[in-house]
């Protein structure tokens, strides 16, 4: 076993070396802030120009290969191309019999019939004097009906303009007084345009806030939120350019905003401590800003490296559509460390010693560093305490965190259906009326195909007789339509109404149940292929393959970060400590959304309607973004613990004194961060609800629990072993300089 010796100071070290890359990028972009700054701008103004031109649309718009909802759907749009699409439907209600709208009906659905696109458009209203079919697309009352619209792409990817033509084609019906809505695929077409300006103002009006009470300085509480806001704007233009390229979902945008906003105050904040505190010291603005960026500045691009890491981890799913959100959100992480490293040491050389000028409280020193000097502050004392009665403060976290995880054991993966959406939206309209005439079911329809193209003719007329039995009095159902032959006679395919809500568990239940037992025992021996098709169907093939994957997703993030606080920190106790208090924390998170969403503990309060599953790619997401983020906090904090460990030897005072002096940034960072992610609750989308939610509690219980009761007594019952390396793994390991331990204090 070999232990790292603590008899090395950092200046000695450090003597006679060359300065490193960070350092002279940080001094060099301090001498030439105007150069720096300009290039900046002028990248922001480009990129911004260069979106606008040629920048992608966002859409949902994606497929699953291989799973039975895609194969049905490619065998119906080969067989019969009408009712092989997309479909969505045109949702009517008036106080008075639809009858009496005839003609208005039959222009409406003609009009809708000539628009591109567009399949086929079933009319509600039998053929006149003709009574219309139970079950059919008209209430009982004849007061609700619904128009069948199958499209030849997804409609979420048609625009803005194409919704304009559907506009003009119902509006007969609309001048008529009558309430149409749009549900399904064309309802998300019409949700009004995500506007996440006030989650961002109110995010930047707490970090603000915060700021001043951090630093006491107007200056210095902008610089950070001036340098976050370049490089998030032109990470999204970025993103913008990509999606010229490639279909990112239409969270992408938003989601990578929060994670760009979040990550850019932090890092710029981490840089800007250390920046000051040098001035305080003495040193030239250009040496303040050159040894923040060798120090701080390692800490934030090895922490970057991390979160992009765990969001690459995002490709084990096998799942373009989730592979490409992490994508997104790596991008403005780039953009924020990238914004941190050269765009802030630009802004500290353009404002020089005047970091302090307007005051709205007396500047507080941030001493630190390992050089062994006695700091006797809150932060210390509390040290002292956990040190006393470690076992008391590790025992009090792992009580909260257990209790908070218990809703986790019961959570409910899931796609969450248009009916929690706000009453402002049309596909909720379009559900509560469909709900109220036909059932809940009835805005999850399910088409069943058979493929009965290797069925002998003789035996065809058996093959359907037994398909339609095996489907009558199913459990969970509210009708089944009579089979239908596709116009070559080599498709059998019908309608499937289950009795719940697309979101609820029997419904998820009930199209597993037909594709995995009814059709295939109902056809068995006879060469037909079976298929479980349908937009809800897809949401519950997509839930399984999610399910499915998220524990390899887990173990593949869980072991890269591993990996990194092994080789950063040279110790397999940290790195372990590391790992197992990161997947408590997310555990308790997880169990706050459970909680909140599912159970509905104030989801009404947040704007959700009922209680909602957890949305399936949440959990994913979360774990790969907090796991990444986590390692900001840990990466900032236990590299001032090794630092001083490696000045004074001292494994207990290592931990007080860097707990004293990085707690008011990491507490400040977190708050910042916890108030970006959080303010994302005003979203009228459900899913950024919950992910900003689930992030913001994640982060606060990473930043208070986790590092301030769990981390220092975990340390402090390790002591010197928690630096122990075996031989052979040290002679293996890269020597990574996480806070500059290579570089040299700057003098005054």
């Amino acid at each position: 076993m070999s232990k790292s010796s603590p008899t090395t100071t950092t200046a000695s070290r450090a003597a006679g070396r060359r300065p490193g890359l960070l350092w002279r990028i940080g001094n060099w972009c301090a001498r030439h802030w105007a150069v720096v700054i300009a290039a900046w701008l002028v990248l922001l103004v480009g990129v911004q120009v260069a979106n606008r031109t040629v920048g992608g649309e966002y859409s949902d718009d994606f497929s699953l290969p291989g799973t039975q909802a895609q194969q049905g759907r490619t065998v119906l749009q080969a067989h019969e191309p009408a009712v092989g699409g997309t479909s969505a439907q045109v949702v009517l209600h008036d106080g008075q019999p639809l009858e009496q709208f005839q003609s208005q009906v039959d222009q409406a659905v003609t009009s809708l019939q000539h628009l591109p696109h567009v399949l086929s458009a079933q009319s509600p209203l039998p053929p006149p004097g003709q009574p219309a079919p139970p079950g059919g697309p008209l209430s009982a009352d004849g007061r609700t009906g619904y128009v069948t619209v199958r499209f030849d792409t997804n409609p979420t990817t048609l625009g803005d303009a194409y919704l304009d033509q559907v506009d003009t084609a119902v509006q007969p019906l609309r001048e008529a007084g009558v309430q149409v809505e749009y549900g399904g695929p064309l309802g998300e077409l019409a949700r009004p345009a995500a506007d996440d300006r006030t989650s961002e103002l109110i995010g930047f009006a707490v970090a603000v806030a915060v700021l001043l009470v951090a630093f006491g300085s107007v200056i210095a509480a902008g610089l950070p939120l001036v340098t976050a806001l370049i490089a998030a704007v032109v990470g999204l233009g970025l993103l913008g350019l990509l999606a010229a390229l490639a279909t990112f979902a239409t969270v992408a945008p938003t989601l990578a905003t929060m994670i760009g906003l979040g990550v850019g105050i932090d890092y710029a904040l981490f840089l800007l401590t250390r920046h000051r505190q040098n001035l305080m010291d003495g040193v030239d603005v250009p040496g303040a800003a050159a040894h923040a960026v060798a120090t701080s500045g390692r800490a934030v691009l090895i922490s970057g490296c991390t979160v992009c890491i765990a969001l690459g981890g995002l490709s084990v799913s096998g799942v373009t559509f989730i592979s490409r959100l992490g994508i997104a959100a790596a991008v403005t992480v780039v953009s924020a460390v990238c914004g941190a490293l050269t765009l802030m040491p630009a802004m500290m050389g353009l404002i020089g010693r005047n970091m302090d000028r307007w005051k709205v409280r007396t500047p507080v020193a941030e001493k630190g560093g390992g050089d062994g000097e006695e700091v006797t502050g809150m932060w210390h004392r509390y040290a002292l305490r956990v040190e006393r009665r470690p076992w008391t403060y590790l025992t009090s976290g792992l009580v909260i965190v257990a209790i908070l995880a218990v809703p986790l054991f019961s959570i409910q993966l899931g796609h969450i259906g248009d009916g929690a959406d706000p009453t402002t939206f049309t596909d909720r309209r379009a559900f509560d009326l469909m709900s109220d005439a036909f059932g809940p079911g009835s805005n999850g329809p399910l088409t069943v195909v058979v493929d009965q193209s290797d069925v002998p003719g003789a035996d065809r007329a058996a093959l359907a007789s037994s398909v339609q039995q095996s489907l009558t009095g199913l459990p969970d159902t509210a009708s089944v339509s009579p089979l239908q032959t596709s116009s070559d006679g080599q498709v059998l395919f019908n309608t499937v109404v289950p009795a719940q809500a697309p979101q609820e568990q029997e419904t998820t239940d009930l199209v597993n149940h037909l594709g995995d037992t009814v059709l295939p025992q109902a056809t068995a021996g006879t060469g037909a292929r079976t298929y479980v098709t349908g937009t809800t169907a897809a949401q519950v093939d997509f839930l399984d393959i999610v399910a499915g994957r998220l524990i390899p997703i887990i173990a593949v993030v869980v072991g890269l970060a591993f990996l990194i606080i092994l080789a950063v920190f040279r110790s397999p106790l940290i790195a372990l400590k590391a790992a197992v208090l990161n997947l408590i924390s997310i555990a308790a998170s997880y169990g706050v959304l459970v909680a909140v969403f599912q159970w509905g503990w104030g989801g009404p309060a947040l704007g959700v309607a009922g209680k909602v599953p957890i949305e399936s790619y949440v959990p994913m997401m979360m774990f790969a973004i907090v796991f990444g983020l986590s390692m900001d906090y840990e990466i900032f904090l236990l590299s001032r613990v090794h630092e001083a460990w490696l000045a004074t030897g001292d494994s207990k005072g290592a931990v007080a004194h860097s707990l004293e002096v990085t707690a008011r940034v990491i507490s400040s960072a977190a708050l910042i961060m916890v108030s970006v992610f959080a303010a994302f609750i005003v979203s009228d989308n459900i899913v950024i609800k919950m992910m900003g939610l689930g992030l913001a509690v994640s982060v606060l219980i990473d930043a208070t629990i986790v590092r301030l009761l769990m981390v220092p007594a975990v340390m402090t019952l390790l002591g010197p072993a928690a630096w122990w390396t075996p031989r052979w793994l040290d002679r293996i390991l890269p020597h990574i300089d996480t806070e500059g331990d290579s570089v040299a204090p700057p003098t005054a």
